[in-house]
Order: structure tokens, then C-alpha cells, then sequence
């Protein structure tokens, strides 16, 4: 989740050097908010901090050099601030974990995308990409819930079952909306009703499924929706 939206993104819009400092610049910012995170949870114990004085001084390097490299991707800042605060309010409620904060997570990580492939907002293209990977990242929590924290939820599998189905027919309308052919929302909606299908029978067939198999899995996912959204 936290490369695909910045290569898909970088790669929409053409390679360059600064996407590679973007993604080391998005990843250092990862590794701070973790450490906060996690030291919002200790209730602030001090030998939580260090992390988030490394990995804060390093972000606020690695960004500073983003930001001379592509000025307008400052603005940015009015989106993910409020963002970043909820989160870090989720960690200090120690509800890390749930369904709300993993959504903002994936919002944040998405809206890399558009800022990867128009940090200017010029391109319409990159909220078509963004969306696609909202509408994918959001059902891959809900799965993964269903397979892992969740398991044998049965509330939970019908909420994944339910927004699965739902989300092939979204993906469709909003590929079709952004004028990016038939042929591509039939791709993207075929992705996404095997997707839908996945929901439903793994959790039931293989419930045992360990983690590792369960990331291995959106690994595959991932590879095939990003060849998808670049070729479409």
C-alpha cells in the first residue's frame, strides 16, 4: 500500500529522479509516524522517542529536498496534516486497529498517487488512478480483516462480501466516467469481480490461512492492478 500509489503515480507521469526521492522521502515519513504511533501508545515513555527523533529528522530533511525539487507538492501539507492528526489520535486512543483508522490510512497513502503524478494538480488522469486504489486498498482492509482479526466475524464478511460486489460495479462507472475506454473498466471491473469472488469463497474454503499466504496473495493483487490502471 505504501509503494504501489507512488510508482503507479510516478510512472503515469513519467519516471524521474525526484519520484525516487518521493518514495524514500513517503517511506521515512511511514517510519516516523509509526514510531509516533507507537510512542503515542506508551502514553509517551521516553524510551519510545528516540525512533521519532531520527525518523522526524530524517522526513523533514528528505521532504525539504521533495519540496525544492517540486515546489507545488507544499500545498500538499492542507491535506495530509489533518490526516496525520487523526491517525495519531486513533494511536493515542490505542485504536490503531480500527476500521476508521486503517481508511484514513489508505486515503493518505492513495492520494500519494496524485501527488506523484500531478504534484501541480494538472493531470484529471491521477484522481481516476488514486480512486481506482481507494476503491482496492479499502476492500483489501476489510478482507484482510476477514481473514486475519476479524476471522469468523460474520458481520465483518458480509460488510467485505457486501462493498466487494459494490466496488466492481463503482470501478466500472468511474473508469468509464474518466473517459478511459471500455475497454479498460471492463479489465478494471473483471479485477474487481474476482476480487469480489475472492471475498466471499477464501474466508470460507481456506479460514486457516496464515498471514504470510495472506500478503503473498495482495502482493499478486497488487502487481496485476497496477499493470492494469498503466496500460489502461
Amino acid at each position: 500500500m505504501l509503494v504501489l500509489p507512488v510508482v503507479v503515480g510516478g510512472v503515469a507521469s513519467g519516471l524521474r529522479p525526484w519520484h525516487a526521492l518521493l518514495l524514500v522521502a513517503w517511506l521515512s515519513a511511514y517510519l516516523a509516524f509509526h514510531a509516533t504511533g507507537l510512542w503515542l501508545r506508551s502514553r509517551r515513555k521516553a524510551r519510545y522517542l528516540r525512533p521519532v527523533q531520527v525518523y522526524g529528522a530524517l522526513t523533514v530533511a528528505l521532504g525539504l529536498a521533495v519540496v525544492v525539487g517540486e515546489p507545488p507538492v507544499l500545498r500538499w501539507a492542507v491535506v495530509y496534516l489533518p490526516l496525520l492528526a487523526t491517525s495519531l489520535r486513533f494511536s493515542w486512543l490505542r485504536a490503531d486497529r480500527s476500521l476508521a483508522n486503517d481508511l484514513v490510512t489508505v486515503l493518505a497513502a492513495c492520494l500519494m498517487t496524485v501527488v506523484a503524478d500531478s504534484p501541480d494538480l494538472t493531470d484529471p488522469r491521477a484522481w481516476w488512478l488514486a480512486a481506482v486504489l481507494v476503491a482496492y486498498f479499502a476492500g483489501t482492509v476489510l478482507y484482510v480483516k476477514t481473514m486475519i482479526r476479524e476471522r469468523g466475524n460474520a458481520a465483518m464478511l458480509r460488510a467485505s462480501e457486501a462493498y466487494h460486489v459494490a466496488a466492481v460495479a463503482v470501478v466500472g462507472a468511474v473508469t468509464l466516467w474518466a473517459a478511459r475506454g471500455v475497454g479498460s473498466a471492463l479489465v478494471l471491473a473483471g479485477l474487481f469481480a474476482l476480487l469480489a469472488v475472492r471475498a466471499v469463497l477464501v474466508p470460507r474454503v481456506w479460514p486457516g490461512a496464515t498471514p504470510k499466504a495472506v500478503g503473498l496473495g495482495e502482493m499478486v493483487v497488487c502487481a496485476a492492478l497496477g499493470a492494469a490502471l498503466l496500460t489502461g
